[in-house]
């Protein structure tokens, strides 16, 4: 059965997912964020097969979202780093977590806190309207075509 190429909608959501959002992808992005960037560590902390942490990695570096810099030559060795494109998809899942820890966390609480590092305070993560300032809720945001949007094709 052939996969649904999630590129080529027109639509973010479903092209975001064609970058990210293969269940260990996401994982992975957090460990290299978190400061857990070399292929054994990644390896040893999610408990995932090599095969599948290489491919992911290799993925991950070819959409731009990690860049992999050697430091050892002998032997060579690579660690991981977010570029600009995957520290801004870390901002997705911040709020991910943040959903996770209202609707999943149970009564233990949170398994990790957010710092703010400028106040130094823990935080949540709220989404805010880049106009005035006002929380953002689904609830409160109609969604309109774009430019980008391609209409459907007409039905006879």
């Amino acid at each position: 059965m052939q996969r649904t190429d999630f590129a080529q909608m027109n639509c973010s959501i479903a092209r975001s997912l064609a970058v990210a959002g293969e269940p260990w992808s996401p994982l992975v992005l957090r460990d290299v964020w978190v400061g857990i960037n070399r292929f054994d560590d990644i390896q040893r902390d999610l408990g995932i097969s090599r095969k599948v942490l290489a491919e992911r990695l290799k993925h991950l570096v070819d959409e731009g979202m990690l860049e992999r810099r050697e430091y050892s030559e002998r032997p060579p060795r690579h660690e991981y780093a977010l570029t600009g494109k995957g520290s801004e998809f870390v901002d997705v899942l911040m709020a991910m977590a943040s959903w996770g820890d209202r609707w999943t966390a149970g009564e233990t609480g949170p398994p990790a806190l957010r710092r703010h590092r400028a106040c130094g305070r823990i935080t949540e993560v709220e989404m805010h309207c880049t106009a005035c300032g006002e929380v953002l809720r689904s609830a409160d945001v109609d969604v309109e075509p774009g430019a980008g949007r391609i209409a459907a094709p007409a039905r006879s």
